[in-house]
């Protein structure tokens, strides 16, 4: 079955056909590198490497470029309001990125190029549009003329009589037109600048990403990414920019995820209404993080609020609990399913080999990964209803169950990227995050667990209770088994 995508250009899904055979370029715009990120990035950053990941799983050799944006006029404001250097302010908040997208489990992309490493590129660009009539000067700044470009809209689907200046579109007395928007912006005392057959200036934020992706995809290449909020004016001026030096075709599919919103609104910086991508992972652990942002399909929008972490945590815990049985379980002594027995076995089996093929079906169309979760998630129930039933007895269907399933989820960790941890590492992050809550220590949650255990075995049953009380005082719940305390968490 062949990938589909919605391509936000022609508002519709399509079969993915890469321009070369085996081969994808995919470009997906960064961040701006003038504060920490927050889940909203998050989100677009661990989509599209769900992406990258499932096209290679696929046996595509992708290019994958994400840049970073390290000049802008938010930059130079935040430069001024510090103190620090752009360059040094910049550099801060690209290791801080770095370090959020280690602790998310995002593969670093094939290429990560800075804004000011390809001025020349710009320039060039910004020339040949001028040599086309699509842009101009005005007091030592070039505008593109939006008017000059007879298919400007064609990815927002917007009249361009009915278009307004957006985010970022700087209204400028020395336009000739509101909706042009500056390719080249004219030295102003304090700024940074570069030189430029115009004088000195710098660029404005749109020429960057046309002429990145084009001097390394080529043009037009196969994917262009980022979040919704970027189709218009963004991705539309970069169609412009690159379709307006003659070339027919900029990129052939526009993939678009939407918003995190809290409390009904689009999280954002600007809102000041954002959750950090640290602060995030600290109370929910980053695995949880990361699977709540693949939830949803990475098209739709994405509610955060603390019921649903709730949830993600608690799905988290039914496969994670179920890796802990399934250790239980010693590695089975032949090779190949035997033959299941009753219904429960059989039931067992025919999902484990259809989880593959519902698997691909669901990433296969438009990188579903909500519903690839669903499929996934019905084999854990089914698992774990025989695994109640089994009653610890270890038999070879049970042996050969538990090696088909951790064969299928190394599978599907390369694709998604959670899924790959131990099950005493995923239960120890949570304890971690508990305890940083509560602001108690793990270790001594373990001791007094001791403490009661040893006041158990010497019949002491009030101090054990007294123990316990104090431990749920502190919201810690233990789980009793017949040989023990073996299980604790944080309510």
């Amino acid at each position: 079955m062949p990938i589909r995508v919605y391509n936000s250009l022609t508002q519709k899904k399509e079969t993915l056909k890469p321009l070369k055979k085996g081969k994808v370029g995919m470009y997906v715009c960064g961040i701006t590198a003038y504060d920490v990120c927050h889940l909203g990035h998050a989100r677009a950053a661990v989509n599209f490497d769900v992406i990258y990941r499932y096209l290679r799983q696929n046996g595509l050799d992708v290019t994958y470029v994400r840049n970073y944006t390290d000049i802008d006029d938010k930059i130079i404001k935040r430069s001024q309001e510090t103190k620090m250097p752009w360059q040094e302010l910049t550099q801060r908040y690209i290791a801080e990125y770095q370090e959020d997208m280690l602790l998310l489990n995002v593969l670093t992309p094939t290429l990560e190029p800075k804004a000011t490493d390809h001025i020349p590129q710009m320039v060039e660009g910004i020339q040949k549009l001028i040599e086309k009539k699509k842009a101009y000067e005005a007091n030592g700044s070039i505008y593109y003329s939006v008017r000059a470009f007879k298919d400007y809209g064609k990815l927002s689907h917007k009249n361009i009589e009915e278009l307004e200046a957006g985010s970022r579109v700087e209204i400028d007395e020395t336009k000739k037109d509101p909706l042009d928007f500056a390719l080249w912006k004219a030295a102003k005392p304090g700024e940074p600048t570069w030189d430029s057959p115009w004088g000195p200036g710098r660029p404005g934020w749109h020429i960057e990403c046309s002429a990145m992706s084009t001097h390394y995809l080529g043009m037009p290449f196969d994917i262009h990414g980022g979040g919704r909020d970027l189709i218009f004016p963004h991705h539309e001026n970069e169609i412009a920019q690159a379709e307006g030096t003659g070339s027919k075709k900029f990129c052939g599919y526009f993939l678009h995820n939407g918003h995190v919103n809290i409390n009904a609104e689009k999280m954002s910086k600007s809102l000041k209404n954002f959750k950090t991508i640290k602060e995030v992972a600290a109370e929910h652990t980053p695995e949880v993080v990361r699977f709540f942002l693949l939830s949803v399909h990475y098209g739709s929008p994405l509610d955060y609020t603390e019921k649903n972490m709730q949830d993600a945590k608690a799905a988290c815990d039914r496969i994670y609990l179920l890796e802990q049985r399934l250790e239980t379980i010693p590695p089975a002594k032949k090779a190949g399913p035997p033959q299941p027995k009753g219904e429960l076995e059989k039931a067992l089996a025919k999902s484990l080999k259809d989880l593959d093929k519902k698997f691909k079906t669901a990433m296969d169309d438009d990188f579903n990964t909500a519903a690839a979760l669903g499929a996934i998630f019905e084999t854990v129930r089914l698992y774990n209803k025989y695994l109640d039933a089994r009653g610890g007895e270890t038999t070879p269907f049970a042996q050969w169950a538990r090696e088909r399933w951790e064969a299928q989820r190394e599978c599907y960790h390369q694709a998604l990227g959670i899924l790959g941890l131990k099950s005493s590492d995923y239960f120890a992050q949570w304890k971690k995050a508990g305890a940083q809550t509560k602001k108690i220590e793990v270790a001594w949650v373990e001791k007094k667990i001791k403490e009661r255990e040893e006041a158990r075995r010497q019949k002491d049953f009030k101090k054990g209770d007294v123990i316990r009380g104090e431990l749920s005082g502190c919201g810690v719940e233990l789980k009793d088994r017949p040989d023990g305390t073996t299980e604790w968490h944080f309510r």
